[in-house]
C-alpha cells in the first residue's frame, strides 16, 4: 500500500500557516502548495511575507499573504477572512509561529515576556481554531496542525517558557482533537533541533557534534517537518487525530543508541541569550 500522500492531494483546499515567512513555516506552506492547496501565509515581517508569497507564486501555487502578529486577535480575524476572501474555503491550519523569549533560568523570567509566550505559543492556536471553526470547518470539516517540539517530554537549560508553553500546545492539541470529532482532525508535529534562524545560535558550530550524538546522525531540516505535516493534513492520516507525531532524528532514543551526551542541552547551558529572535 501507498502511505505517501499523492501527488495534488490537497487540490481544491485551502491551507492558513502562521510563521511561513522562512524555515520550517516556509516549508511548510511550499509543501502543501506543492499538493495543490491553495496557501494563506503568515508571519510579522511584511517584506517577508510579500517575498514568500512572490516564491510562492513563481513555483506556480495560488497563495496570498497576510503581515501581523499572531499575538494580535485582530490580525488573526484578518487572516482568516482573507482565506475565505481569496479561496473561498479554510480547510487546513497550521499553527507554526512561535516566540522562544524568554530564554533563561525561570527565576529570572521577566512576566510581560511569559505572557508573551502564552500569547504567541498557545493563545494564538487558540483563537485561530476558533476562528477557522466558525469560518469554515464547524460545517465542512478539516484539520489542524500545531508545531511543538520534542522538548515537551523533558526539561532543557534556558529554555522552560519555550518547554512550557508547548507542553501547554500539546495538551490543548489533545483537547481540541477530542472536542471537534468527527468533523476537524487535530494533530501535533514535535520536531527535533531543525536547521533554521530560530535555532542558529545552538547548531551553528556544533552542527556535527550535534549530529553524532543522534540515532539518524543529523539535525533535521525544514522540510522533514514539513513532509510530516502534509501527511497529517492530507487523507492519508483520515483516523490519525490527537496524535504527537515525534519528528527528532531519534532524539529521545538516543540513550539507547549509545550516543553519549546531548550535545544540544550543552550548547544552550553554554549562551546566555540568542542571537536572534523569531
Amino acid at each position: 500500500m501507498n502511505s505517501r500522500p499523492a501527488q495534488n492531494c490537497l487540490e481544491g483546499r485551502t491551507a492558513l500557516v502562521t510563521g511561513a515567512s522562512r524555515g520550517i513555516g516556509f516549508a511548510i506552506a511550499g509543501a502543501l502548495a506543492g499538493a495543490g492547496a491553495g496557501v494563506v501565509v503568515t508571519a510579522r515581517d511584511p517584506d517577508g511575507v510579500t517575498a514568500a508569497v512572490a516564491q510562492l507564486r513563481d513555483a506556480g501555487a495560488r497563495a496570498a499573504g497576510c503581515a501581523g502578529s499572531v499575538a494580535d486577535p485582530a490580525h488573526l480575524d484578518r487572516c482568516t477572512a482573507l482565506a475565505v476572501r481569496e479561496f473561498g474555503r479554510l480547510d487546513i491550519l497550521v499553527n507554526n509561529a512561535a516566540t522562544n523569549a524568554p530564554y533563561g533560568p525561570l527565576m529570572e523570567a521577566d512576566p510581560d515576556q511569559w505572557r508573551q509566550a502564552f500569547a504567541v505559543n498557545v493563545e494564538a492556536a487558540l483563537r485561530l481554531v476558533q476562528l477557522a471553526w466558525r469560518a469554515w470547518m464547524r460545517e465542512h470539516g478539516g484539520a489542524v496542525v500545531n508545531i511543538c517540539t520534542e522538548g515537551t517530554h523533558g526539561a532543557g537549560p534556558r529554555v522552560g517558557a519555550y518547554g512550557t508553553s508547548k507542553a501547554a500546545l500539546r495538551h490543548l492539541t489533545q483537547q481540541l482533537a477530542g472536542e471537534l470529532a468527527p468533523a476537524v482532525r487535530v494533530n501535533a508535529v514535535s520536531p527535533g533541533l531543525v536547521r533554521t534562524e530560530m535555532a542558529r545560535f545552538v547548531w551553528e558550530g556544533a552542527e556535527r557534534r550535534i549530529a553524532e550524538g543522534l540515532p539518524l546522525g543529523r539535525i533535521g531540516e525544514p522540510d522533514d517537518v514539513a513532509r510530516a505535516v502534509l501527511w497529517l493534513v492530507s487523507d492519508e492520516s483520515a483516523w490519525v487525530t490527537g496524535a504527537d507525531l515525534l519528528v527528532d532524528g531519534g532524539t529521545r532514543v538516543r540513550a539507547a543508541a549509545g550516543t553519549g551526551s546531548y550535545a544540544v542541552h550543552d550548547q544552550l547551558r553554554a549562551t546566555s541569550s540568542p542571537e536572534r529572535s523569531p
